[in-house]
């Protein structure tokens, strides 16, 4: 498989993935893990997630979000950069509980009623992060246009999103940073 972004793929190899013995969000092990916020939070990492990401966002797309803490890097940096390029877009991070105090709610951020939101993370192996957020935008009345992880390690979450209508794709793949897809 080519790489798409061979930039963003060389820099997710050299900062973002460690090798050993590691316990995933599922539980399952894995010999590697991707510590994508190593890519996402250098400023030469960031830009060229940034370039790769906003050269597939849908133009009717006018917020990016998505669960805190994976989606949070992508989404602000995203959203910033969106306005240099003539197609701004409102970030909002969606809590993994409801604050109970203030105006309340799941949403932080700028995220309306009737957005067209991209729903962003910086690793998936199920999707499940993905999901759990698409849940609370719809809650707000906003409607999802696309799913976007920086990296899709496990392969499944393409088949989740298309489970529920949506559009899915990953910047890039296990495949292209020289791992197979987990087997889930």
């Amino acid at each position: 498989m080519a790489d798409t972004f061979p930039d963003l793929v060389n820099h997710l190899r050299t900062h973002s993935v460690k090798l050993g013995n590691f316990t995933l969000k599922s539980g399952r092990k894995s010999s590697w893990f991707i510590d994508a916020k190593q890519t996402l939070c250098r400023p030469d990492g960031m830009m060229l997630a940034v370039e790769a990401a906003l050269s597939i966002i849908p133009a009717q797309a006018s917020a990016i979000g998505g669960l805190t803490m994976g989606a949070d890097p992508i989404a602000f940096a995203v959203a910033a950069i969106s306005t240099y390029k003539g197609k701004p877009l409102k970030a909002f991070s969606v809590r993994k509980i409801a604050k109970d105090h203030g105006a309340g709610g799941r949403i932080a951020g700028a995220l309306d009623e009737g957005d067209k939101v991209v729903v962003v993370e910086d690793a998936a192996t199920r999707g499940t992060s993905l999901m759990e957020a698409v849940t609370a935008v719809e809650e707000v009345g906003a409607e999802v246009v696309l799913l976007l992880t920086v990296v899709d390690r496990g392969g499944v979450a393409g088949r989740l999103a298309e489970q529920f209508g949506l559009p899915f794709a990953a910047l890039v793949t296990a495949p292209e940073l020289g791992f197979p897809y987990d087997e889930l």
